[in-house]
């Protein structure tokens, strides 16, 4: 197997086009049309991993964090992250990095989070707009399931937990064919009318080439008539954090007691609260804490996250309970994730769970 099929995949589960500006997720060194001999789950790249990726004879590691977020203008052995990325390359490893595009999908980090600490009914906190655009094309009635079937396949009419959608609209154009056309209807030089559907179908902006490309190959016409038009709706599946609630309300200090135990926490931060019991909950995996406006909007009764700073915990006192369970322990679920879909779906081959990756920060 070669290491684009691996990474095709995580790509087609977590878009990259879903990245933040900032990030850098994606191949950060190797070689797509390399043979692939094992892979090795992580959250972070050390070099305790890479011995491990070693010693298995595994050569991708997907990482949830990558090893290089900026440029690099000069090697240095005896620096970080320099030293790792040389033994990287020296020993043909593939480091792949599925981060923020992971975080940004409903499916992804945050869902694992959500699920340990039981939450349902749960939704995109601050979710993505301006990412969704129609593809409007009229196709004689007979070629109608022919080009939607196309479009499905590029991956165009997801909404939610639904696909295969659209609308069809039975009508007729007209159109009149010059001397240089050659009309898959009618005759050059007449004016002719056609019995056509006029199939809509939405997808996210970073599939628009291909679905345009799958539509027009199998579009009979000659000259295609279609409109892509922007939408202003917010994206169902890719956003920042998510809400749910818990089963029932439960105490505050329960609730905290439940967070610890359900992520390994050897202790939390939480900020001063006036409320004595919590039922609607957010999360976001890693640094979230610009979300707490978001959470507040939304009436969540607490906030899990980390990476929060001192005056945040006094700002979000007397709106919510916010709660910093360590960056590390609230993206563990990642490498989870990246485990289960990739045995799932490469079940004859080598994947591996980190065992050798430790928590960075230590407690006393």
């Amino acid at each position: 197997m070669k290491v684009k099929e691996i990474l095709s995949f995580l790509e087609e589960k977590f878009p990259l086009a879903y990245q933040e500006s900032y990030d850098n997720a994606g191949l950060i060194t190797g070689d797509r049309e390399a043979d692939a001999t094992g892979v090795l789950v992580c959250l972070d790249v050390s070099e305790a991993v890479l011995d491990e990726a070693l010693a298995l004879g595994a050569n991708v590691i997907v990482s949830h964090h990558p090893l290089i977020f900026h440029g690099i203008k000069k090697l240095n052995p005896h620096a970080y992250p320099d030293r790792l990325l040389m033994l990287a390359v020296r020993n043909n490893l593939n480091l792949y990095a599925c981060h923020t595009n992971a975080d940004n999908f409903k499916y992804g980090v945050n869902a694992r989070l959500a699920e340990k600490l039981g939450l349902t009914n749960t939704y995109i906190l601050n979710p993505l707009s301006g990412r969704l655009y129609k593809l409007v094309t009229f196709v004689p009635h007979q070629y109608a399931a022919r080009v939607r079937q196309a479009m499905f396949e590029a991956g165009a009419g997801h909404i939610g937990a639904y696909d295969h959608c659209s609308y069809n609209v039975e009508g007729y154009g007209t159109f009149r064919g010059s001397e240089a056309a050659n009309p898959f209807v009618g005759e050059k030089g007449i004016d002719h009318t056609e019995p056509e559907t006029r199939v809509e179908v939405i997808f996210p902006d970073y599939l628009q080439d291909r679905i345009l490309q799958q539509m027009l190959n199998v579009h009979p016409y000659e000259e295609v008539a279609y409109d892509i038009i922007p939408l202003a709706n917010a994206s169902p599946v890719a956003g920042a954090g998510l809400a749910g609630h818990l089963p029932e309300p439960v105490d505050t200090d329960t609730f905290l007691a439940e967070v610890k135990k359900a992520l390994g926490v050897h202790s939390l931060r939480y900020s001063a609260t006036t409320k004595n019991k919590v039922y609607k909950i957010a999360v976001c995996g890693g640094s979230g804490s610009f979300l707490v406006p978001a959470c507040v909007a939304a009436g969540a009764d607490a906030f899990v996250t980390a990476d929060v700073k001192y005056h945040q915990f006094i700002e979000a006192a007397d709106k919510l309970l916010l709660i910093d369970a360590g960056h590390y322990e609230t993206e563990a679920g990642a490498k989870e994730i990246f485990y289960e879909l990739l045995t799932k779906k490469f079940s004859n081959f080598a994947v591996h769970f980190s065992k050798r990756e430790s928590n960075p920060v230590n407690y006393l």
